[in-house]
């Protein structure tokens, strides 16, 4: 039995700019951090005592016999790619799916982990990494940007760089007490609502060359949001750049925001919040609050009919939490798969 822990992220600048038309003409830039919230994939071999092959549990449980019949497309793709049969796999998450957490691609990230741990190998971070963005944009045909399964594969607050050549990961350089200090400002609630971030994306990507001046300029933030992170410079800058961020995004397609965001968002500027942003492609989900402490108490009671969840930045990316490794060949049937 193999069990993976696998974080999901948040994006403060430069989304938009991993998308694949962007970065390749452009070059891309996003920070993020991914935090200590996960998803959990449970796999193991499938004893061959029931009248299917493999069983997936999720959101709804699939009992097949053929890896054609699976109906979640990223598991479906994930194990023909991998050349797995006969498992019992589950998925448990800490949050829900379509928030703009990055937890599809946390899903796939932790899965390929696991699944190369099932066949008692371990393979890099930017292998799964790469090998999580090949199923989800081409096997799948999902669109969107490469940014949320480099971010939950390394783990950690990183500037992620990306052109036709490819990508880098850079750490952000702070010190424990200024990580802290930041942390302990931000505020993430859930907007009691999800949406299909591909949806979203394929809107935005239909008006790239239309918004390439705001993505452009979305770029640009990521250098000043590191530079107020690494210097000396007052944290609440990097809260005002959000507030400006935000502004900026909400102009690349009209399903980025919409009334009942809008609101929230000013209920929540008017208590005190410096600034803040909704994470992933928009249209729901989770926000992003920058507050002074001393603010967060009017803050919280603003936003009372939201769910209010504390976090911590994390480091570690995906991880094997669990392994017991066992004797399993594959059957003939599945050798030329």
């Amino acid at each position: 039995m193999i069990i993976t822990k696998t974080p999901f992220r948040m994006s403060f600048f430069g989304g938009g700019t991993d998308l694949k038309s962007f970065y390749e003409k452009h070059g891309g830039s996003v920070l993020s951090t991914t935090f200590d919230k996960y998803c959990y994939v449970v796999v193991r071999h499938l004893p061959r005592f029931f009248d299917y092959t493999s069983e997936l549990v999720y959101a709804h449980t699939e009992r097949i016999d053929n890896i054609e019949d699976i109906e979640h497309p990223l598991i479906r793709n994930t194990m023909k790619y991998k050349n797995i049969h006969e498992i019992r796999l589950s998925y448990e998450a800490d949050l829900p799916a379509r928030t703009g957490l990055g937890t599809s691609s946390s899903f796939a990230v932790g899965m390929l982990n696991a699944f190369y741990a099932l066949k008692g190998k371990q393979v890099d971070k930017k292998r799964l990494a790469d090998e999580a963005i090949h199923i989800e944009r081409v096997l799948c045909n999902e669109a969107g940007g490469i940014q949320d399964q480099i971010a939950a594969a390394f783990g950690g607050f990183n500037r992620i760089d990306m052109n036709k050549d490819g990508y880098t990961v850079k750490p952000i350089i702070m010190s424990n007490e200024r990580k802290r200090l930041l942390n302990d400002k931000l505020m993430l609630f859930f907007t009691g609502f999800s949406r299909f971030s591909a949806d979203i994306q394929k809107e935005t990507g239909a008006n790239l060359e239309e918004k390439e001046k705001q993505l452009l300029e979305m770029k640009s933030l990521v250098d000043e949001a590191e530079d107020i992170l690494i210097s000396k410079r007052n944290l609440v800058e990097f809260g005002e750049l959000l507030h400006y961020t935000w502004m900026l995004k909400r102009n690349l397609s009209q399903a980025v925001s919409n009334d009942t965001i809008d609101n929230l968002y000013d209920r929540a500027r008017k208590a005190g919040a410096v600034g803040g942003k909704l994470l992933g492609a928009g249209g729901g989900g989770f926000v992003v609050l920058y507050v002074e402490p001393e603010q967060q108490s009017r803050v919280l009671e603003e936003l009372r009919d939201l769910l209010y969840v504390p976090f911590c930045f994390e480091n570690a990316g995906t991880q094997v939490i669990y392994y017991n490794s066992e004797d399993y060949e594959l059957p003939l049937r599945f050798m030329n798969a």
